[in-house]
């Protein structure tokens, strides 16, 4: 079934303020995505009529909340095809989600000269954790290059995964677009008898994600990216290896019992969601889910992807020369981000000039400093489509590029 997007694009409160006088032309959204209204309306429902603590008291208002939390972690599982909603654990960001697996799962499974691959296109919530276990412990790793055009080297994959007991790898890069070969990854890792953690930031906000098809041992990916609110992080993982790992922290609601001599811990999923959780932002991610439900998946990823051709052409017929666009050239092949530099200019003076014009787009190095010095830059202009952008957007960015042209060839 078809989506209007133009009236998706209604359901932005924020994409209508106006300032200085222009329109907000929002193209960050890899970075954070803007929050529909439906998703504003269930976090401040829940604030003015429902908020209690949720597992520990026993008041109706106390139960309602915990089951409208819950029923935020069924609807994150359906929305991956999770095997079962217990497997689902909600942490404080995807970041967290990474640095709870390396140190649980890869300090209680690793030793020094254990052999972890990553790719060279890595954010590095996925690296700096893992170069934090060679400093400890001696873990060695490897990396899957890239190819000139931004897509993942794999002629020498199965050599990389010799004797590895980790592959961990973005399914969509946060820098260069790329759409990354999960499944065919997850089940390479397996041949060579190593797990699979994949960084679904970039991709589960932006099509389809079937995590039992994918074949992954981890998943990890954030709220705030996919229409929810900040604050909120999800790690999938399968049961088997959830229940062998040790907790991540201690406290209350992640145990079963504690006594002078020790504690045990709580039943999946409490035992990684020690404290207080996120009740809130966990509703509120419910909220967002339902709402890409009805969007529909499948459309998201067909309006980005025509999206990523619009303005790859543009960019192309209008600035020529002047512009490098990093990453596959065929949309097929990406998402909607597109990371770029304008002759001669700073990727930082062309984000303020492009702000005068009320077009927002990031500059710097995207928490991904090795593949930034693999590219031959310090930093890059990104500009990232979501399912609220159209045409205009596109337009409204080339022509603020044009002007940033114009006015530092003065």
């Amino acid at each position: 079934m078809s989506t209007d997007f133009i009236k998706v694009r209604q359901d932005f409160p924020v994409l209508s303020r106006v300032i200085n006088g222009k329109t907000l032309v929002y193209l960050d959204s890899a970075n954070t995505s803007q929050k529909p209204r439906v998703v504003i309306d269930a976090m401040t429902a829940f604030l003015q009529h429902d908020y209690a603590p949720i597992n520990r008291s026993g008041y109706q208002m106390a139960s309602e909340a915990t089951d409208l939390y819950e029923g935020a972690r069924i609807a994150v599982a359906k929305f991956i095809n999770a095997p079962n909603a217990n497997e689902v654990i909600f942490t404080k960001n995807a970041t967290e989600a990474l640095n709870l697996i390396v140190r649980t799962w890869g300090l209680a499974n690793l030793k020094r000269g254990d052999i972890v691959v990553l790719t060279h296109m890595e954010h590095h919530a996925n690296m700096v954790p893992w170069h934090m276990l060679v400093a400890e412990i001696g873990i060695e790793l490897r990396f899957i290059p890239i190819t000139p055009d931004g897509q993942l080297d794999l002629s020498t994959l199965d050599e990389l995964l010799i004797d590895a007991k980790v592959l961990s790898f973005t399914s969509m890069s946060n820098v260069l677009g790329t759409i990354t070969p999960a499944k065919l990854l997850c089940d390479a890792a397996h041949r060579a008898g190593a797990i699979a953690i994949v960084d679904g930031c970039q991709s589960v906000p932006h099509m389809v994600t079937d995590i039992q098809d994918m074949g992954a041992d981890f998943l990890a990916f954030s709220s705030h990216k996919m229409c929810g609110p900040s604050g909120l992080g999800v790690l999938w993982g399968r049961q088997q290896l959830l229940e062998s790992m040790p907790p991540y922290m201690g406290g209350g609601n992640m145990i079963a019992d504690v006594r002078l001599d020790g504690f045990t811990c709580a039943e999946l999923p409490a035992k990684y969601e020690a404290g207080t959780p996120p009740i809130t932002e966990a509703i509120g991610l419910g909220a967002a889910v339902a709402y890409l439900n009805d969007v529909g998946m499948v459309n998201v990823q067909n309006h980005e992807t025509e999206m990523a051709s619009y303005a790859i052409d543009q960019l192309t017929k209008r600035l020529g020369d002047d512009i490098v666009i990093h990453g596959p050239t065929n949309p097929e092949l990406r998402g909607a981000t597109l990371s770029f530099a304008l002759k001669n200019i700073h990727p930082h003076d062309v984000s303020q000039i492009l702000d005068q014009s009320n077009v927002c787009v990031r500059a710097g190095h995207h928490c991904a400093k090795p593949l930034m010095r693999l590219l031959g830059v310090n930093a890059t202009v990104r500009a990232s489509f979501y399912l609220y952008n159209n045409h205009q957007d596109a337009d409204s960015l080339c022509d603020a590029l044009e002007q940033a042209r114009e006015f530092f060839s003065v």
